[in-house]
């Protein structure tokens, strides 16, 4: 793979609801290991957008590529399949489940081996469990009931568990929504450090700017259906556009930064 081999790869994507246009000719290429940020105010079309990569919702028009192979039309079990996963701003975990065991059972469900015959725990299962709880910095916390977790640590564990697929491009939506101010940068820095180790393309939805301009190689701001900036974070965050309909007042410092 090399560096500007193209990870996602979209094409004149179009999509109404009724009167609402929801995406207006988006086009976006995203080469392969690029960090990429998606912003935009409630309503704007990156969810529909991330949706669409997904299988959740298919467009009227327009081409979606996962490493060259179209996945237009594909469900979302198939598309998962091929390389993309997602994980969600409310994590979706076993509550009444140990941290390990909710690995274990990721595990198990993404390799088909989820049955009375072959129990989720045997060896190679934990062993892969065990590497996830360490590079996300969870191992004190494996036996923990995911119940009486906070919630960066929930969000890590379902980062984790959307990891057991080894996928090719990671969807992020909102990872610090619901995090306290003190978890939110601690809890990124962790994800990009176990994310850099699988050098895996990451598009991630956030509404948070300050993790947006640390995080982000690159940022995608949309309106109204369409892309209105495209580029490096101090740029976008800085745009004019930008700042009138997504961030809503100038970044302090994003000219500076």
């Amino acid at each position: 793979m090399t560096h500007y081999e193209l990870a996602i790869s979209a094409v004149g994507i179009q999509k109404r609801f009724g009167a609402v246009v929801a995406a207006a000719d988006i086009d976006l290429n995203v080469p392969a290991g690029q960090c990429v940020s998606l912003i935009g105010s409630n309503g704007a079309g990156k969810t529909t957008f991330v949706n669409m990569l997904t299988g959740y919702i298919r467009p009227d028009a327009g081409q979606i590529l996962l490493h060259g192979d179209s996945i237009l039309g594909l469900p979302p079990r198939a598309i998962a399949r091929m390389g993309i996963a997602r994980s969600f701003q409310v994590p979706q975990l076993f509550r009444e489940l140990s941290v390990t065991e909710n690995l274990l059972v990721a595990i198990a469900s993404q390799s088909g081996q989820l049955s009375p015959l072959r129990p989720a725990g045997h060896a190679e299962a934990r062993e892969r469990a065990a590497a996830l709880l360490q590079r996300f910095e969870l191992s004190v916390h494996a036996d923990r009931l995911v119940s009486e977790l906070p919630g960066g640590l929930r969000k890590l564990l379902d980062i984790a568990m959307a990891l057991t697929r080894q996928p090719k491009v990671l969807l992020l939506d909102e990872p610090t929504s619901g995090v306290s101010a003190d978890e939110k940068f601690p809890l990124m820095e962790t994800v990009m450090r176990a994310l850099a180790q699988e050098q895996t393309t990451v598009l991630f939805v956030e509404h948070d700017m300050d993790i947006v301009a640390r995080y982000a190689e690159r940022v995608v701001a949309f309106y109204s259906g369409r892309i209105i900036a495209d580029g490096h974070a101090d740029s976008v965050l800085a745009d004019a556009d930008v700042q009138r309909h997504v961030t809503g007042h100038r970044l302090r410092g994003a000219a500076n930064a």
